[in-house]
């Protein structure tokens, strides 16, 4: 069964997490390489400031706070930070891992409906702005 754009706006928060995790990853890592940052070590130790969960609530928190997201992206986001996650990891609390996952929900909603203009202004953002 192939899904549809119809289908993708129903997706539970932690599917859509899935995917914007990966997303989200491929973005940071090609920003960190055009930016010039070659060495494996020094690119891990970078990509992490953009990747972990405190990294990514912060994002997301500052993106609400400046009313950024359109209110569709809300209810997403929303989506996300209510999804039942199973488990937290040992070093965030829930809070944080819970803005995390919706900020990769986001990233996964918009990357499934090819909304990939949205995505990247987004990306860019949150990219620059912690450069």
């Amino acid at each position: 069964m192939k899904l549809t754009d119809a289908d993708f706006k129903q997706l539970n928060g932690t599917t859509l997490a899935y995917m914007g995790d990966a997303v989200m990853e491929q973005f940071v890592r090609e920003h960190l390489i055009r930016n010039g940052q070659i060495k494996p070590n020094r690119l891990h130790v970078s990509a992490t400031k953009f990747v972990s969960a405190k990294a990514q609530a912060v994002m997301v928190v500052q993106l609400l706070e400046e009313n950024y997201f359109t209110e569709e992206e809300i209810a997403v986001i929303k989506r996300g930070r209510n999804a039942n996650q199973g488990t937290v990891p040992k070093n965030t609390d829930v809070q944080t891992y819970r803005h995390a996952t919706s900020f990769e929900a986001i990233i996964g909603y918009l990357h499934l409906l090819n909304q990939h203009e949205r995505l990247k202004e987004i990306m860019e953002y949150v990219l620059t702005d912690k450069s």
